[in-house]
C-alpha cells in the first residue's frame, strides 16, 4: 500500500468521529420540561421562576 492510500483510509475511518463531534450534545431544555411555577425563557434557554404580577 502507497502512503497515500494510507492516509486515505485513515481519513475516511475517521470521518464518523469529526461528524459526531459537530451533533449538540448539549442538554437542551424545552417548556415542557419546566417544572410547577417554572415557565421557558428562550432568552436564556432556561426554566425561570414565573413572577406574579
Amino acid at each position: 500500500m502507497t502512503t497515500r492510500t494510507i492516509l486515505a483510509a485513515a481519513a475516511l475511518a475517521l470521518l464518523p468521529a469529526f461528524a459526531s463531534a459537530e451533533c449538540g450534545w448539549q442538554k437542551r431544555i424545552n417548556a415542557s420540561q419546566c417544572g410547577d411555577g417554572q415557565i421557558f425563557d428562550a432568552a436564556s434557554g432556561q426554566c425561570v421562576t414565573q413572577s406574579t404580577s
